[in-house]
Parts: C-alpha cells; sequence; structure tokens
C-alpha cells in the first residue's frame, strides 16, 4: 500500500507525538500552537465528580424524556444525550487541535464500549439469571425489532475504512458521517412502537419525573439538562487539564491516560443505565441496544464533529491528518466494532462471544502503558496492537466465511429486509391490502 503521508508530514506529526511522551508537572499542553489550560492534579478532585454529576443529571433528563417516545428511537436520542460529556471532552481536544488526544478520545471511548459495555451488560444479566433461576444464561435474545441498530453499525464503518484508508477525516467525512447517521433516525421513526419500558423499571429519580405533573415535569427535564450542560461546559477543560497533570505525575503517556481514563468517565451514564436495565435480566437486549446505538453515534455525530470543530478552530477547512499510530488505533478499533457486528448478526451475543470481546480488549488494555524497547515486554508491547488488530480482522474473515457457507444465519440482514418492505418502502399497493 502507498504511503499517504509526506516526509513533513511524518516529522510534524511526529513532533507533536514526542510532546506526549511525557509532560513535565504543571507544564501547560503545546499540539498545535494551542494550550490546554494549566491545572494541578488536585483539579481532579472537583472536575471528575463534577462532570459525573453532569453524566448523571443528564442520564436522568434523559431517561425521563424517552420514557414517552418508541423505544427504538428513544434508544437513539437517549444514547445521544448521554454521550454529551465525551462530546464535550472531544469538542475541546478539537478546538485546542490536539490531534493526537482527540484520537487517543475518540479510539479508547468506542474500545471500551465494545470490549467492555457489551460483554459487561452479558455478565450482569447472566449473574442475576443464575440467581433467580439457578440456571447459567447462554445468550442475550435480540429482540426482532434490533435489526436495526445491528444494520445501523455497518454503514459507519464500511465509511471509516474509507476514513482509515486516506489517513484523513475532513469535512465531507463529516457530512457523509451525518448524513449516515440521519437516514438510521428516519428508518427507526419509520417503525411502529413496541412495548415501551414500564414505570416501574425506571430508576427512583426519573420514575418521580415521569410521575410528576406535566409541567413540573417539563421543568425537571428541562432543568437537569441545563444544569448538567452548564457543569460540562465549565469542567470539560479543566478536567481534561487535570488528567494530563496526573499522567505527568505518574510517568504515563498522555496519549494513553486521555485515551482510557477520560471516556471511562465521560461515558459514566449509557453504563449506568445500560447496567441498571440489564440486571433486570428480561431488559438486557434493551441495555445492549443502548450500547450500540452509542457506538453508532460516536462512529458518526462524534466523528463528524471533529473535523467541523478542528476546521474553525484553524480559520479554514481543515482536515485531520493521522500519523502512524493514529492510522493503527483506528485500524484496530474498525476491526473490534466489526468482530462485534459479527457477533450480533444471528441476534444474539453468546456467552463466549462476550468473553472474547472482553479478552482481546482487556489484552491491549493491559499492555497500552507499557512502553516498547528491548526485552520480552518491551517487544510485547511494540507488537501487541498489531496482533490484536489482526486477530480481530482474522475473526471477522472467519465469520464472512461461515455467514457465505451458510454456517452462520445472517438474521439481522434478513429481518431489516423484512421491515424495510413493511415499514420503510412498502411495495406500490401495500397500503391497499
Amino acid at each position: 500500500m502507498r504511503s499517504r503521508f509526506s516526509s513533513g508530514d511524518r516529522l510534524q506529526l511526529a513532533g507533536q507525538e514526542d510532546k506526549l511522551k511525557l509532560v513535565p508537572l504543571g507544564a501547560l499542553m503545546l499540539v498545535g500552537g494551542l494550550e490546554i489550560m494549566q491545572v494541578g492534579p488536585e483539579t481532579a478532585l472537583w472536575a471528575a465528580p463534577a462532570i459525573l454529576l453532569a453524566a448523571v443529571m443528564i442520564a436522568w433528563a434523559a431517561e425521563s424524556a424517552q420514557f414517552f417516545v418508541a423505544q427504538g428511537f428513544a434508544l437513539a436520542i437517549l444514547a445521544w444525550l448521554q454521550t454529551l460529556p465525551e462530546f464535550a471532552v472531544e469538542f475541546v481536544l478539537a478546538w485546542k487541535q490536539q490531534v493526537p488526544l482527540l484520537m487517543a478520545n475518540l479510539t479508547g471511548s468506542l474500545r471500551l464500549l465494545t470490549g467492555l459495555g457489551w460483554p459487561g451488560i452479558y455478565f450482569l444479566a447472566a449473574f442475576f439469571h443464575r440467581r433467580r433461576h439457578g440456571r447459567p444464561l447462554g445468550r442475550i435474545k435480540l429482540d426482532d425489532q434490533h435489526c436495526v441498530e445491528v444494520m445501523g453499525l455497518l454503514a459507519p464503518l464500511l465509511y471509516a475504512m474509507v476514513i482509515w484508508w486516506k489517513g484523513s477525516l475532513s469535512v465531507l467525512d463529516a457530512a457523509v458521517l451525518i448524513g449516515i447517521y440521519v437516514a438510521y433516525l428516519l428508518v427507526l421513526r419509520k417503525l411502529p412502537p413496541e412495548e415501551a419500558e414500564g414505570i416501574e423499571n425506571l430508576e427512583r429519580i426519573p420514575q418521580a419525573i415521569v410521575t410528576s405533573p406535566p409541567r413540573v415535569r417539563t421543568a425537571l427535564i428541562l432543568g437537569l439538562f441545563a444544569c448538567g450542560g452548564l457543569l460540562i461546559y465549565f469542567t470539560a477543560e479543566p478536567f481534561l487539564g487535570s488528567l494530563l497533570a496526573i499522567s505527568a505525575a505518574l510517568g504515563v503517556p498522555a496519549f494513553v491516560f486521555v485515551q482510557w481514563v477520560a471516556p471511562f468517565i465521560s461515558e459514566f451514564p449509557e453504563k449506568v443505565s445500560a447496567f441498571y436495565w440489564a440486571h433486570t435480566v428480561t431488559k438486557a437486549p434493551m441495555a445492549l441496544m443502548n450500547m450500540v446505538s452509542s457506538n453508532i453515534n460516536q462512529w458518526t455525530l462524534l466523528a463528524a464533529m471533529l473535523p467541523i470543530v478542528y476546521s474553525f478552530s484553524r480559520g479554514a477547512p481543515s482536515a485531520i491528518v493521522f500519523d502512524q499510530q493514529q492510522s493503527l488505533e483506528l485500524l484496530m478499533t474498525i476491526a473490534q466494532s466489526s468482530v462485534g457486528m459479527l457477533f450480533l448478526v444471528n441476534m444474539e451475543l453468546d456467552w463466549w462471544e462476550a468473553a472474547t470481546l472482553f479478552g482481546l480488549w482487556f489484552i491491549q488494555f493491559l499492555f497500552s502503558p507499557v512502553s516498547p524497547g528491548p526485552g520480552v515486554w518491551g517487544y510485547i508491547a511494540g507488537h501487541m496492537h498489531w496482533l490484536v488488530t489482526l486477530a480481530y480482522w482474522l475473526w471477522v474473515a472467519v465469520g464472512m466465511v461461515r455467514m457465505l457457507l451458510g454456517k452462520r444465519r445472517p438474521a439481522a440482514f434478513l429481518l431489516f429486509a423484512v421491515m424495510w418492505r413493511r415499514h420503510v418502502w412498502p411495495p406500490a399497493g401495500a397500503a391497499l391490502e
């Protein structure tokens, strides 16, 4: 494959990457000439709880609001609202033109969702299923309408491969990704309402909001959204600055710290909601689809936001160009999501599939902070990302061959075709039948 970067680009990006290896405590993070607020590690003591509080407030408001909308569309909107803290973190990084860090946070958040979130839902549901019924939970079976979410993950993944191949993320790519997300929402809107979540299944605070008088309910929902949004606005940058200061104090590369710690905190609300549903066991499919909707949001809207904000910051349309490390991180993330999508293509998540997603994620997570170098561990650390990426793609290839040979039923494709003909684009004269 031909090189996608000029020698000048490589030198510039390598220089930026060197700045991220170890930042002196209390120093300003400078990448692309713009700085992130100078703070000490102690700022995390109030910034991280503030981000978490904002995330919880938004989650309460979102869960209350989605109660009155059909489940599929509601889960898509709920997932978008729950990822507002993640959007805020990425907005700051894009505005500050911190390309290595924004790619670290984007890929880390997506891999956390699929590698930790999806398996976490299965294992939590399996734990409570065994406690209640005395037998193991072999798999989570999705409802027929969930084929839309499974198929909704396919289009952004295919286009993500185009972005990886050309080595950049541009404003034109943003337009395509937004179009994919809009099409996904339009399909969801065409589906008929299914059984709504019962009030008794809501957490205590959303339940109190939902059962309030209409005017009070509206005021509480809007108030929670407003307060959560203001908290995010004022704390996103101090939160990032504190993470960089902590990473410097610990001697951990800023790229690694921002890749894993920041998304773990900013994705807190979607994990809380999904795990709460998973413990009921019967709501485990909805919990899994909440996570899948979050994957779709981040592959489309979040990725689309980056070149737009980046271009406004630079004062001209500008593409975000990837270096070799960022390209590998993106390729691994695409591969992991592709494996997850193939696991769900039969509308089930088996125990061994959940274990595989977690195992491969955990291996590369353990080796992320280990610096390549001499010795066995240094050699493994230097090649671990490539090995895990290769393992993902081999699994994708095996899954595709199994489908072609009829060993794995592509139920999601078949159900989506039925729903498309029945609800989205019915044949002429179908309405008269």
